[in-house]
């Protein structure tokens, strides 16, 4: 075995330019896959982060919600959720599980900014959270996509109407100005051009949304407030005042200008009134993703066994745009890997045929030296599997030194769905998996298409090759 690799090795280094160019090609398509698969990996850390960081691993829902409880939250609400929650706390086998579990509420309506120069008004998408839990959420990083720079301390549990909009809603509402925004301009003066009769409502929903506080909206107060209309659970129209202690930016344009984010208590109180406070979902942030599957298995045996009316969903469910965005970089780079295969493979074949066309002499007078078919077979397969072996090698390095280089680069970029630049990372060295698939895979490339040559070299008849010219 010894003497064969040696043998091969004067082989490859006898044409160093034609080895090197083999030798490259194979580098560029192992750089080109690892690198594309670190960048594709961090890409859907990313999103997986992101979403659970919102909302969760698993939602617990009322039954028929997922398809039917968009347009009216209220008619699905989730009745003695505390129970629920306690239940789930409570199993042996969820509990090591479960990171926070915390329960959202979601709101459907009409907000208005009826103080100062403005009058304005927009249908909105709210959701009520426990501020509290949300912040344990958004800690959640096993990836280290830092996606989240800091805790977000504008909401707390102890003022429940406080709350945050997203930029387009703030800025639809005129309050560009009040909250200091950049990049939103302010909104007109739209008070001269209300029709008659439009103060005096203005005048009766800020009085009906001040009942309960006995506060003004007009007084002078740090931050503005609006007020949120919906219909309650029983079809009567409620009015709840939110002070907007800022914005945050949703990466969809569509969310971004209706997003409203506030208290659980207030929300329940806008939904339900004074009947029972129900929640929409109960969110259970795992402490690990690989968990989900026995998590949810657990989950639907406890619903089961104690038929509940409730029905679970995974955050890839909740957001089809995971999915899609999963599906189509899992393409792209199964096309690139195809691509790169076939490079290789004529590459590798190409030299290979030009060694035993070059080398026909030497075929026969080893053959007349008494090594059979099969061992010079052999020994251009082992050419072209060492010439793929330091090719995958060499491009390996080469991407894991590219991506270091870029993760100390300082580079940032806005991943689909997201409204705020993160660092831009390639994650190679973190995926062995990656490294060792992509150099086996290269090196069975290089091995098969050295084998169409070594069975014709193989083949040769001894006087042929002998008096070969």
């Amino acid at each position: 075995m010894n003497l064969l690799l040696k043998i091969v090795l004067r082989n490859i280094l006898r044409n160093r330019r034609r080895s090197i160019m083999t030798g490259s090609a194979v580098a560029a398509g192992s750089l080109a896959l690892l690198l594309f698969g670190g960048f594709t990996s961090y890409i859907f850390s990313g999103l997986e982060t992101g979403n659970v960081q919102r909302n969760g691993h698993l939602t617990v829902f009322h039954s028929g919600y997922f398809l039917f409880g968009e347009g009216n939250p209220a008619a699905y609400g989730i009745a003695h959720y505390r129970g629920v929650m306690e239940l789930i706390h409570d199993d042996p086998i969820l509990r090591p599980m479960i990171n926070v579990m915390t329960p959202t509420q979601s709101v459907l309506g009409i907000a208005g900014n009826f103080t100062g120069t403005v009058d304005a008004s927009k249908t909105f998408l709210g959701i009520g959270i426990v501020p509290s839990d949300r912040e344990r959420m958004r800690g959640w990083d096993p990836y280290d996509t830092r996606a989240v720079n800091g805790l977000d301390r504008r909401m707390a549990d102890s003022e429940e109407s406080v709350g945050l909009l997203g930029l387009g809603m703030a800025r639809v509402l005129g309050l560009c100005g009040p909250l200091r925004l950049k990049d939103c301009p302010p909104a007109p003066d739209t008070a001269a051009a209300q029709t008659p009769g439009t103060s005096a409502v203005n005048r009766e929903v800020l009085d009906l949304a001040d009942r309960d506080t006995g506060e003004h909206p007009n007084a002078a107060q740090g931050e503005p407030r609006i007020q949120l209309l919906a219909a309650t659970a029983d079809g009567a129209p409620n009015i709840v005042s939110l002070t907007v202690a800022g914005v945050e930016q949703q990466g969809v344009r569509e969310l971004d200008d209706n997003y409203v984010i506030m208290d659980l208590p207030l929300a329940q109180q806008l939904v339900y009134g004074r009947g029972e406070h129900k929640v929409t979902g109960i969110v259970l942030q795992l402490a690990r993703t690989r968990d989900m599957p026995a998590a949810r298995a657990r989950l639907a045996a406890l619903i089961r066994q104690h038929r509940l009316p409730l029905e679970i969903r995974g955050f890839g469910e909740l957001n089809p745009f995971y999915g899609q965005v999963v599906r189509l970089f899992s393409g792209i780079f199964l096309f690139m890997t195809l691509v790169m295969g076939m490079i290789v493979l004529f590459a590798v074949v190409n030299t290979m045929t030009m060694n035993v066309m070059e080398r026909t002499n030497e075929i026969g007078t080893t053959r007349a030296l008494g090594v059979r078919r099969q061992g010079i077979r052999r020994q251009f397969l082992m050419e072209g599997m060492l010439i793929g072996a330091i090719g995958a090698a060499v491009g390996s390095l080469l991407a894991i030194a590219l991506s270091l280089a870029v993760n100390h680069a300082g580079l940032t970029w806005v991943p689909p769905g997201n409204a705020n630049p993160i660092p831009l990372r390639v994650d190679v060295l973190g995926k062995p998996g990656l490294i060792s698939g992509a150099w086996l895979g290269l090196v069975l490339v290089a091995t098969l298409a050295a084998l169409l040559p070594a069975n014709r070299a193989a083949r040769l008849s001894v006087v042929d090759a002998l008096r070969h010219v």
